[in-house]
């Protein structure tokens, strides 16, 4: 028998309380849905449905075997859907990009996967935490993504920095200071993308302001655009990879260019046949790296 569709059956009855409008729901007619259901019974070996003159009512046994019914239905579902979804997408490199790397970055790595004409190239560009479980499903045949993160279960390459600076609002005392401190911007919040982006990598950046005299007051942003304009607002300061000059009300400060540069490495799945993209995005990655 074809069980999945046959738990179809069952698990529409269960939501629906009627055969007649589980039928319509299944635009089907009634008799071969009763019918299915009882071969479902049958095969194993329990009642799962009362048939009463109101409608439909699970069975003890119903009732249990029903959250199990709907995970099988559901997973099956899934599968089709990716099964479709892979069908489509040969001859499509899917890579990410974490949303601190800078655009330019992105759009050169990018370019630089188009190394053939019929190939096209998908990319996403999102948390690290996200791009990481991407590639475990499979979802991303390959992701850059920060430094650190937890990566098990995937390959990784080497780490590359990339510059970045502390943006203040343009008239701050740090900005007008000769030789700026990290202490300096205690009156400002600290402007930053959520903790569960990436976890490690956000609470390595608050250890580097603690270690250099800053207790900061994180507010989440999304991403680097946004944290420009609360800088521009005049309350918050931020680190970006925005390059100098790049956004009216802002100031560039250069403080600690090592400590706080971004540090992003390319991850895949171990034996995916990736090799040449990896190679194609780190020499991006390097030819942009921090000096």
């Amino acid at each position: 028998m074809d069980l999945i569709r046959h738990l179809r059956f069952f698990v529409t009855v269960a939501e629906e309380g009627h055969f007649g409008r589980a039928a319509a729901a299944l635009d089907m007619t009634q008799p071969p849905l009763s019918q299915g259901l009882r071969r479902l019974e049958q095969h194993i070996g329990t009642t799962l449905v009362h048939r009463t003159q109101r409608g439909a009512v699970l069975t003890t046994a119903g009732a249990a075997l029903l959250p199990r019914a709907r995970l099988l239905v559901d997973d099956s579902e899934r599968f089709l859907a990716e099964a479709e979804r892979v069908s489509r997408t040969r001859g499509v490199v899917r890579w990410g990009a974490t949303a601190a790397l800078p655009d330019r970055n992105i759009t050169a790595c990018a370019a630089a996967l188009r190394t053939e004409p019929d190939v096209t190239i998908a990319t996403e560009v999102a948390a690290t935490t996200d791009l990481i479980a991407a590639v475990r499903s499979g979802m991303c045949d390959l992701a850059v993504v920060e430094h650190p993160a937890l990566l098990d279960g995937i390959e990784a390459g080497p780490v590359t920095k990339v510059p970045r600076w502390v943006v203040v609002p343009a008239g701050h005392r740090s900005a007008r200071a000769e030789r700026p401190r990290f202490p300096m911007l205690c009156d400002l919040s600290f402007a930053t993308p959520p903790r569960a982006g990436n976890p490690a990598g956000f609470d390595a950046t608050q250890d580097i302001l603690r270690e250099r005299g800053l207790d900061v007051d994180p507010t989440t942003v999304p991403d680097d655009r946004t944290i420009l304009a609360a800088v521009a607002a005049g309350r918050h300061f931020g680190i970006s990879t925005a390059p100098p000059g790049s956004a009216p009300g802002v100031a560039w400060l250069t403080l600690a260019p090592d400590a706080i540069a971004l540090r992003v490495r390319i991850v895949w799945r171990p034996g995916a046949e990736v090799d040449r993209h990896v190679a194609a995005i780190d020499r991006v990655l390097f030819r942009e790296r921090a000096k």
